[in-house]
């Protein structure tokens, strides 16, 4: 890779700020606030990134939550465009406007259970097609990996089996593989934004969600969807990336210090996310919040949307991605 020159205006244009204190300053992004494991990813992302770093320049990290630069999809576009964010922690499905390929980790049913994940997501050659592709088509780089998250439905009525299921009006997220999905599922998913998901539900707008248990208590989800279908059809996938534009313009040694910290400070998150997710939701029913209900036709899930999995990677050109995937024991 290329190392630019770093100069003043050049830093200006990629959304670099500095000051008497810093040479350099960083902008991440996250939809979260201090706490939740996305801003813990991005904290050991600068705190272990400083740890490797042993340059001259001095750096600052400035961490954005709470959307205050926007949603996911924001972050993905300022990216690629090189500017207002430098790194962010954002969905596949965000990213696959640009890189169909990498919206094969949000594809629902892709992974068996959390540590067939993890050993999926070990595996930098395996992974590394869809990093490569992310870069040339969006310009961001992958630099970690964060979720663990166990994504069910989220309903203002008890879903338990496929009948009730039926033309369930529910919201998704706007990458066309969800969208085939929760159709090949019985559904009748409706792209939404993640903003909007709590007044959609309550306006009537749409009947349902889907989301992992952290992110229902966040968004107090419960309040409008108390009724929680145990689908388990999604094991999360997040991203942690960075603009091209900003990595680019980096000392050498700042590129090396973050790309050792990115599968560390990612797994920080993920496993935050995994301890938690199971206890968050058993706490929020125990406090009445929600009441759970084991979804009874998970087999016939199962082989509904077998063919659009292998479909969806043949499209995308990730069908070796996905061979991988289901040969990992």
């Amino acid at each position: 890779m290329k190392i630019l020159n770093v100069t003043l205006a050049a830093l200006a244009t990629a959304g670099f700020a500095f000051s008497a204190q810093a040479d350099i300053t960083l902008h991440g992004a996250s939809q979260f606030g201090h706490g939740h494991p996305f801003n813990t990813s991005l904290e050991a992302f600068e705190k272990l990134t400083m740890e490797n770093y042993k340059g001259d320049e001095k750096v600052k990290f400035v961490i954005h939550g709470n959307s205050e630069l926007g949603l996911e999809k924001d972050y993905v576009a300022y990216m690629n465009q090189g500017i207002s964010v430098d790194y962010a922690v954002f969905s596949p499905s965000h990213a696959s406007t640009f890189s169909k390929m990498v919206g094969i980790m949000d594809m629902p049913f892709l992974y068996r259970d959390i540590p067939h994940q993890s050993k999926v997501l070990a595996d930098k050659s395996v992974m590394k097609p869809l990093v490569d592709d992310l870069y040339k088509r969006a310009d961001i780089l992958i630099l970690g990996y964060l979720g663990g998250g166990t994504r069910n439905l989220i309903v203002n009525k008890p879903v338990r089996n496929m009948a009730e299921l039926k033309d369930l009006p529910i919201r998704v997220m706007g990458a066309p593989i969800q969208t085939k999905m929760f159709e090949a599922m019985g559904a009748a998913p409706t792209v939404i934004a993640y903003s909007e998901v709590y007044n959609a539900i309550q306006t009537g707008v749409i009947d349902a969600a889907e989301n992992e248990a952290i992110g229902i208590k966040t968004m107090k989800f419960y309040e409008v969807g108390p009724h929680i279908g145990l689908t388990k059809h999604t094991i999360t996938v997040r991203l942690l990336g960075i603009a091209g534009k900003t990595f680019r313009r980096l000392p050498k040694d700042l590129q090396d210090a973050m790309v050792e910290a990115g599968i560390p400070a990612g797994e920080a998150g993920r496993q935050q996310e995994i301890n938690e997710g199971a206890q968050t939701l058993k706490d929020m029913e125990e406090k009445g919040w929600l009441t759970t209900y084991e979804f009874q036709d998970r087999d016939k899930l199962l082989e509904a949307v077998a063919p659009v999995r292998q479909e969806f990677a043949k499209e995308i050109g990730a069908t070796e991605f996905l061979n991988f995937v289901d040969s990992v024991k």
